[in-house]
């Protein structure tokens, strides 16, 4: 938030919404004082705490419950009006410990919408979260921690390069099909070969692709598909962690 948390405690405050795992509810209130509670905290006026609260709400599905005590919402619920509580003020900065947590499919992705939102917004979103693809779909940037350290981070395409290598493409054939006589493109490796199918590995997809379906135009058989082989976050934290762990053990 470009505050010093120190000397300026009060406008880091102001400018971060916080989701914690432990959400803090207040069991005996109802969800409208709960988060009007928070506009005040907050400095928010009687006015923009009314709008806001209801705003969210109605946003996250709990107008209808709004009058309710805390206590007696589910789990999910309570999520969900935690993240409207780190909401409240507008904050500029956003840390989300595990935002769709318990949550149903429909209210997670709702979540998820609502953070993708918000990143379009002038905002920063820092999420912590053990559900990667969750990650894959939202994250600009990602950072894998061990033991307080960061062992890599970058974009996901940065990751998968740097951990899983240049990617791999599967080309398919309709029929059995002759390999002598195929010219492969600068920057393209064999790395398997079928009586049906070729797999190889490019450098620089963008300028290499168009190159390898010109020379596979001379193959009499039919060319059926020609796809990307598909790489996860998760192969990439599987990865660096085993590598990270083989580490201590050597050690």
């Amino acid at each position: 938030a470009g505050y010093d948390v120190v000397k300026k405690g009060h406008d880091v405050r102001a400018s971060v919404g916080v989701l914690t795992e432990q959400h803090g509810l207040y069991m005996r209130m109802t969800a409208i004082e709960y988060l009007d509670f928070f506009g005040q905290v907050y400095s928010l006026s009687p006015s923009a705490r009314k709008m806001r609260s209801e705003n969210l709400l109605d946003y996250f599905g709990l107008a209808e419950a709004a009058k309710r005590r805390i206590g007696e919402y589910s789990k999910g619920m309570r999520q969900k009006l935690a993240l409207a509580r780190a909401m409240m003020h507008e904050p500029g900065v956003l840390l989300l410990d595990e935002p769709t947590s318990a949550m149903d499919p429909e209210s997670a992705r709702l979540v998820r919408d609502e953070i993708a939102r918000l990143k379009s917004s002038s905002r920063t979103i820092v999420i912590c979260s053990h559900n990667l693809t969750e990650v894959e779909a939202l994250a600009d940037k990602i950072a894998i921690i061990y033991r307080g350290r960061i062992l890599i981070q970058g974009s996901l395409d940065e990751l998968k390069r740097q951990v899983l290598g240049a990617p791999e493409y599967e080309i398919k054939f309709a029929e059995a099909w002759d390999a002598r006589g195929v010219q492969l493109p600068h920057g393209v490796e064999t790395v398997s070969v079928t009586p049906t199918s070729l797999k190889v590995r490019v450098e620089a997809p963008g300028d290499a692709n168009p190159q390898l379906l010109k020379s596979l135009s001379t193959v009499s058989a039919p060319l059926l598909a020609f796809q990307e082989e598909t790489r996860t976050l998760e192969q990439v934290y599987l990865k660096v962690m085993a590598e990270a762990k083989g580490r201590e053990y050597v050690q």
